[in-house]
């Protein structure tokens, strides 16, 4: 409809799979699924009714799978509507198309046994998705980075001209903050726990009355339910909820994969501004609606507005955590339902733009575009302060005072600087000023302009980075690479 509010998550944004995923269609039938895990569980376990014959029967079982997807959402409203109560709600809209299991479905549960694990399951699925798409970013900016690393540019701190660098040896920190990054999605991910079948207040006290007191068919119930969902890890203890503290992890991982998108986009955003690196600009792309001639590096803005909303979600997560009353309340579940979800939608978002900076096809080729001969106009413009350290250093070898030769060259640079911005002078003008110093009389000053001479190790720093900390990623993900992202808008 579009005469009510749209997520623009969803329609702008994200990917289909990610909001697919995070659909209330998915949800519901994985809250099916485990309904079907727990009687499956219980009945191989042997759960027996009062006359002692199998209470679960594997044709009530055959009846549950038959509608597993069988889900009307709008008769589950109308049930939600009257039962204020959602799961309530969907038990009994699932016993309304399999009317022979109303006895097994949800025998022994509390809500929380399909909102929580579901929640659980959605995540990990969530996290593997992200960490493949970040290791699809991880390799093309690899790529990047290697194909630029000779290329020497102006290093900057503080945003202050510094020693030169090169735009691959640049790109490597970018790609550096993502490699943290995707470790630490990678271990949430195969880290996190399934909250099993822990009952009303999380002491199976529920299933111990079921099985009569056997506590090790209780305690297998709850591995076997984990298991049957890929789970090797469930939670030791938990209230009616599992601890929320497990989303303040998840949500501060995906904070830390934002945090690095805006620190790429916004040095990618200050370059664009220094005409050094463009981002990819489509034949037919306005960058304003007033100046015509402007080229907005509108995706990287996009990026950082995201990493932005992301970066603002954990702290709802840690006063959710910091709040939970005893064994739990009811107020984390409104605002959980909001930002779980959109903190996997809004980091998809985010990946998606990463990927599509990095492939997207223009008239200039593929992905960000470097602007060589601006990069070489500007480390010329400097190059006479990037000289300044090797000339000391040359002067020292040759015999002077280090302290000497530093004032000397403090004091004319800062002249020179001064005569530069009040526009009566040139950088060039400093190695004139100190070729006439007695100081500097034996040093060769024809060797000072390669900027090549000045880059350090970078490029060798490129290769071994890619080599030792991308390779493996590589290899980890190598069915997975090569993929490029198109946005919606």
């Amino acid at each position: 409809m579009n005469d009510v509010y749209d997520n623009p998550l969803i329609g702008r944004y994200a990917s289909k799979e990610m909001a697919e995923r995070w659909g209330p269609m998915r949800k519901f039938r994985t809250w099916r699924r485990l309904w079907l895990a727990l009687a499956e569980a219980e009945a191989e376990l042997g759960l027996l009714g009062d006359d002692g014959t199998p209470r679960i029967t594997p044709a009530k079982l055959a009846e549950l799978r038959a509608h597993l997807d069988d889900i009307d959402l709008k008769r589950a409203a109308e049930h939600e509507k009257r039962l204020r109560h959602d799961v309530m709600a969907h038990v009994t809209a699932l016993k309304d198309v399999a009317p022979g299991c109303g006895d097994i479905i949800h025998l022994g549960a509390t809500s929380c046994y399909v909102t929580d694990n579901a929640d659980l399951i959605l995540m990990r699925e969530g996290l593997n998705q992200l960490c493949e798409a970040l290791a699809c970013v991880i390799d093309a900016l690899a790529q990047f980075a290697l194909k630029w690393k000779d290329e020497p540019t102006l290093g900057f701190t503080h945003f202050q001209p510094a020693q030169l660098t090169t735009v691959g040896k640049r790109a490597t920190l970018w790609l550096y903050d993502f490699v943290i990054d995707l470790q630490e999605l990678e271990r949430r991910r195969d880290e996190l726990p399934f909250r099993g079948a822990k009952g009303t207040t999380g002491t199976q006290a529920s299933f111990l009355s079921l099985f009569n007191g056997d506590h090790a068919k209780v305690k297998a119930l709850d591995a076997l339910v984990a298991k049957k969902f890929g789970f090797d890890r469930v939670f030791p203890v938990t209230g009616q909820t599992y601890s929320r503290k497990i989303d303040t992890q998840v949500l501060d991982a995906l904070n830390g994969l934002a945090q690095s998108a805006h620190k790429w986009g916004t040095d990618l955003r200050l370059l664009a501004h220094r005409q050094e690196v463009d981002e990819p600009f489509e034949a037919e792309q306005i960058g304003s609606s007033a100046m015509a001639y402007k080229r907005n590096p509108m995706r990287a803005e996009r990026m950082c507005s995201l990493s932005r909303f992301v970066s603002g979600l954990p702290a709802m997560a840690a006063n959710t955590a910091a709040t939970q009353w005893f064994e739990r309340t009811l107020d984390d579940s409104a605002c959980r339902r909001l930002y779980i979800p959109q903190a996997f939608l809004a980091s998809d978002a985010v990946l998606r733009i990463a990927l599509n900076l990095l492939t997207q096809k223009t008239e200039h080729g593929r992905g960000l575009v470097v602007n060589r001969p601006v990069i070489a106009r500007n480390v010329r413009e400097f190059m006479p302060y990037m000289a300044t350290e090797n000339l000391m250093m040359a002067a020292v070898r040759a015999g002077e005072d280090r302290q000497v030769v530093h004032e000397i060259v403090r004091q004319h640079s800062h002249a020179v600087t001064a005569r530069v911005k009040a526009g009566d002078g040139s950088p060039t003008e400093l190695f004139d000023r100190l070729k006439a110093e007695g100081a500097f009389k034996k040093v060769d000053f024809g060797a000072a302009l390669d900027p090549r001479h000045f880059v350090g190790r970078s490029p060798e720093q490129v290769e071994e980075f890619v080599g030792e900390h991308v390779e493996g990623v590589r290899e980890h993900y190598k069915g997975k690479l090569g993929a490029s992202a198109e946005l919606h808008v």
